[in-house]
Parts: C-alpha cells; structure tokens; sequence
C-alpha cells in the first residue's frame, strides 16, 4: 500500500489531526486534509507536519458537492471521513448545521467514492448513536440505534446510509464507533479541556445536572491506533466498536482534574442538566480486540497526567482559541482558497 494516498476529511480536528500525525509517522502514504476549518478546526494542530512532501491541506465543506468532486481529482483511493458537526449542545441549538453536514456532507463523499471505486471508506461514527444504557450492560455492534440528540441522530442517518451504499453498491465501508475521547489538541468546548481550562485560570467549572453521567472514556491515540487496525485489517461492511474500558461519572473526572492540578472542588459549579442528557455510555469492544488483535496502550490516570501536562505546556493553543483570535487570523489567510 505504498502508493496508498488517503483523504482524510475533517483532518485538522482533534481526532482528525492525531489521527493524520500518527499515519505520517508509520507509514509512507500520501493524505489529502480536507476541512472546512469551523471554529473547532485549527491548522495548529498539524503545524509540525504541514511541510510534509506527503501532506497536503485543502480547505473546502463536505456539504459543498463541487468541492468534493475537484478533491477526488487527486486520484484519491482511500477515504476516511472524520468531518461532523459533533457538540451536543450546539445540535440542540442549531441542528440544521448537523444535518447539511453529517447527512449531506457524508452523501456527498459516499457518491463520490461510489463513483471512484476507492477501495476502503471508513466512516467515524460514535457510541452515542446507541442511545442511553442503564446501570448494566454494554453496546454492541448489533445494538439496535437510538440515538437521543440532533447530533447522535445525525451520525446514526450518516451510519445507515454509508451501509446502505456498502450493501447496495457494494462501496467498501467500514464504519467504526468510539466512545469518548481524551488527550492533545482538544477543543476546550469538551468536558476534559474546558475543565482543565478553567481549573488553571480558577474559573468556575460547570457540571451538568449531579454530575453522575457515565462515559467510558479512551485516549485519543488509543483511538488512533484502533482506525489504523481497521484501515489495514478491518472487514468491508462491518461496524467496530472501540472503547476504552475507563467508566467514570463526569463528576469523578471532573475532581481528579483539580486533584492533579491542586485547586479548590470549590470551582465546581452544577448546572442545569442538558435537554435529552444520555445518562450512561459503556462499550463492547470484544470484536475489534478479538478479528483485529487491537488492545489499549494508555492507562487512564497516566493518560489524563499527561492530558494535564500537556494543556498546561500549551497554554498559548488553548488561550488563543477560547479568546478567537486564532479563528479570525486563519480566515483571512484561507478566505480565497
């Protein structure tokens, strides 16, 4: 697969941008960053790898059929689809978006590696399209879709259309779907990064309703080398499930944060509970572990240490960000491309 050149769309996101740093560094391949750059896309994020001979960046909207069609141009093989609209709250708030783009958008890419015959598309999906657990058991691939929110909605109608076109027009889909994740270069709108944001300038740090939502929580790298393990080893029209086996309330994660950091529960402040708050998430992960020999690497209190560590050395990322300067510079420097 030494020629393998792979479009990556919404590569300068978090997963998105871990995921395109740790390819590069394994593999010879050439990718193509497709992403819109909304307000939680950052070219920072791959300032280390945008001299890369084998990187190449494109601004553009998988809503934007035209713009899809000029990427594929580039003799692209291989797709991985990472671009969504994925903040619950703004769902809520403004699903509109979440549908042009979740729906639309993955339509959009689908018709196109349709036409082009790329031989892997792997759409990355969520646990959230499963809904809410209750105090036992675990989600399935085979876990019927329940999604509670305009996001998770939107990714359970991007999932079913991508099989749709696997069983259909025989596209090769692999559709993969992660609990959450942590680590690096995270918009500081998430649970983990805006606490830890908060904690440092000792701002109050808000908490849903008790605080005892559950999520099973995975570090982003871990992530990263499970769409590794099913880009290379992965089944054409399964779905995968990765988790991270860390079941915590957002309250527990929330007091280790300021443990680690050495501030005040003072700074905690509860909140009103989100609309349609899923009140536990937890994942299955047998199938990947067991048909791709996938495992965990990153224990999850060295993992968050090291989150911590990592926000507290790039304080000038995460500042420039929830100030929104970074925003209004890279939209002149892009505006005409």
């Amino acid at each position: 697969m030494g020629n393998t050149h792979i479009l990556v769309t919404g590569g300068c996101g978090f997963i998105g941008s871990n995921f395109i740093r740790h390819m590069l560094s394994q593999y010879p391949y050439r990718i193509t960053n497709f992403d819109k750059l909304t307000y939680a896309g950052n070219l920072e994020n791959l300032r280390d790898i945008e001299k890369d001979r084998r990187y190449t960046f494109i601004k553009g909207d998988i809503a934007d059929k035209v713009a899809i069609e000029n990427v594929f141009e580039k003799e692209i093989d291989s797709v991985i689809n990472f671009a969504a609209e994925s903040h619950v709250d703004r769902s809520i708030m403004d699903p509109d978006a979440f549908i042009k783009t979740n729906i639309g958008g993955t339509f959009n890419l689908l018709e196109m590696a349709r036409k082009r015959n790329v031989k892997r598309f792997i759409q990355i999906s969520t646990d959230e399209v499963y809904g809410s657990l209750g105090k036992e058991g675990e989600f399935r691939e085979d876990t019927p879709l329940a999604p509670n929110s305009p996001y998770s909605a939107s990714k359970a109608s991007a999932d079913i259309l991508a099989m749709v076109y696997y069983k259909t027009y025989k596209t090769p889909v692999i559709i993969t779907r992660c609990s959450n994740n942590y680590g690096p270069y995270q918009f500081p709108e998430k649970l983990i990064p805006l606490i830890i944001t908060n904690a440092l300038v000792d701002m109050e740090l808000p908490v849903y309703g008790d605080g005892m939502n559950i999520r099973d929580w995975i570090h982003v790298l871990d992530h990263c080398e499970a769409i590794d393990a099913v880009f290379h080893k992965g089944e054409i029209g399964n779905v995968y499930n990765i988790g991270g086996e860390n079941e915590r309330t957002n309250i527990e994660i929330v007091k280790l944060i300021l443990r680690i950091l050495g501030k005040p529960e003072t700074l905690i402040k509860f909140v009103k509970d989100r609309l349609g708050h899923d009140r536990r998430y937890a994942i299955d992960s047998t199938k990947i572990k067991k048909k791709l020999g996938y495992k965990t690497k990153k224990g999850f209190k060295k993992g968050m240490e090291e989150t911590v560590g990592w926000y507290i050395e790039n304080k000038f990322w995460w500042e420039r960000i929830k100030s929104g300067e970074y925003l209004e510079y890279y939209s002149k420097m892009y505006k005409d491309r």
